[in-house]
């Protein structure tokens, strides 16, 4: 029987991919470990034709070639992006597949929410009342209606997001190399180029994928256009982001607020329990420093309904590899 090892595994993992893999009785074995997948535990995948992976696994050239020389021949992703995925390596040797839809309510509603609590200092708020301090002074926000948001990248999730928004009217304007122009003429928005969504944007929301080209595209240069005080989400992909310039466009007060879903340095906190030891990451410490900045755990995915669709798709596309029909949800080079 094929043996399906999991890197990178949590509670909740274990609980989703159990309970499908039985109701679906599935012909192959599941193993879960807690490390993620890099060169100093691709060991543990010896003799497993199938891997499962996420967002924080490194599936390097040097990872790639062990697995296959220790036997595996699928790397089945249980998320949406394939970054940390070297396909150049992987081609000829290993499949790749991924989960290419989830929930984008799931991502969409985390992403509204980030700018409602970011916007008006709600967890600040929170924290404060519950240590008997009703003072407002600091949690001073503004108010949405009217307000421009620009929106990088106009697939499922924003569109979703851009429905969510129509509430508060506002203008919405949007980037995207693919512009759908039947969904932007029907909803209200107007496509831009990125010099004008900057410039003029009060809330800036990322909603593309991490490449070469988008890599950084927030950094100093970039932040320099924006208006004073804007608002940054991002619910991307954290090297979406310079956080060395986020900063300083923290501290020079440019950028107003920032609610961070992902850190591009996440891989070495998201996920896990460190709240018995200092953070080391020095940049991460200062980030959280900032009473203007919202950073959660990777987590916008993180609804019942998105586990389940994520669990069952990655169950059929490892079913589908066993089965030798076609990978409907394969990524290679050419999905770069």
């Amino acid at each position: 029987m094929t043996t399906v090892t999991f890197f990178g595994t949590q509670p909740y993992d274990e609980q989703f991919f159990n309970a499908i893999h039985s109701e679906k009785n599935l012909g192959f074995s599941l193993h879960f470990l807690k490390p993620n997948l890099s060169e100093a535990t691709v060991d543990l995948a010896r003799g497993s034709e199938v891997v499962c992976v996420f967002v924080n696994d490194v599936v390097n050239k040097a990872v790639i070639d062990t697995l296959y020389k220790n036997g595996t021949r699928l790397i089945a992703l249980r998320c949406a992006g394939f970054n940390n995925v070297d396909l150049e390596a992987a081609a000829g040797k290993i499949k790749v597949v991924r989960v290419p839809a989830y929930s984008p309510y799931a991502v969409a509603e985390y992403a509204l929410g980030l700018m409602l609590a970011s916007n008006r200092h709600i967890c600040q708020a929170s924290k404060r009342t519950r240590e008997g301090n009703f003072s407002l002074n600091g949690l001073m926000g503004f108010d949405m209606h009217e307000k421009t948001i620009g929106i990088i990248g106009t697939g499922k999730i924003a569109k979703v997001l851009i429905n969510l928004l129509g509430g508060f009217d506002v203008k919405i304007l949007a980037y995207d190399i693919f512009q759908d122009d039947a969904f932007a003429k029907a909803h209200g928005v107007q496509y831009t180029t990125l010099d004008h969504l900057f410039e003029a944007s009060d809330i800036i929301s990322l909603h593309c994928p991490l490449t070469p080209e988008s890599r950084y595209m927030i950094n100093d240069e970039t932040i320099n256009r924006m208006k004073k005080g804007v608002m940054i989400i991002n619910t991307g992909r954290g090297l979406l982001i310079d956080t060395q310039a986020l900063i300083r466009g923290l501290k020079s007060g440019k950028i107003g607020f920032a609610g961070l879903d992902v850190y591009e340095s996440e891989g070495d906190y998201f996920y896990t329990d460190h709240s018995d030891q200092p953070i080391e990451d020095d940049v991460l410490a200062r980030l959280l420093s900032f009473n203007n900045v919202l950073v959660s755990s990777h987590q916008a995915f993180f609804t019942k309904e998105a586990l389940t669709n994520i669990t069952s798709t990655t169950l059929e596309n490892i079913q589908a590899f066993i089965d030798s029909k076609p990978l409907v949800n394969e990524v290679t080079q050419t999905s770069q």
